[in-house]
């Protein structure tokens, strides 16, 4: 079968739909590899920011994660019953949060008392909120940050 029989994922990268079950044993498995990926890009564009643009890094990551969120919530549902493979990636975006955080509020622009944990939250919750929109995603995260960043 050539690849225009091929699903229509192994159409679009230009393969075909031998040559991505070779690599893949099931769509759960290229769906959690196209995840992890995901995260594992997020936590390295965070660690860029961390160390290149101050405390205004966490603010541009988390507008990011969110966007991120946003487009990929559909596929994170879909894979939460197989936990296992994912399970470390809420981890990982937690230690580059934190990191970003540390930077921000020594830069002073981190309210103290503010928790990661309540900003991943904040940032989900608005990425479900404007699931498939991550440019309202991103608009309301930046009214939402208006609100945790100090007063002049």
């Amino acid at each position: 079968m050539g690849r225009e029989g091929a699903p229509p994922l192994a159409r679009r990268a230009g393969v075909g739909s031998a040559t991505l079950h070779r690599h893949f044993r099931s769509r759960e498995a290229l769906l959690t590899e196209v995840f992890i990926e995901g995260v594992e890009r997020l936590a390295a564009r965070g660690r860029e920011l961390g160390a290149t643009a101050g405390g205004d890094g966490l603010t541009a990551w988390l507008e990011e994660l969110t966007r991120y969120t946003a487009t990929t919530r559909g596929l994170a549902v879909s894979l939460r019953p197989a936990g296992a493979a994912t399970s470390g990636c809420h981890g990982v975006l937690a230690d580059v949060a934190a990191e970003l955080a540390t930077v921000a509020a020594g830069a002073g622009r981190l309210r103290p008392g503010i928790a990661v944990d309540d900003l991943l939250a904040l940032a989900n919750g608005i990425a479900i909120q404007a699931e498939g929109d991550p440019e309202l995603a991103a608009r309301l995260l930046r009214i939402a940050i208006a609100g945790v960043e100090p007063s002049p």
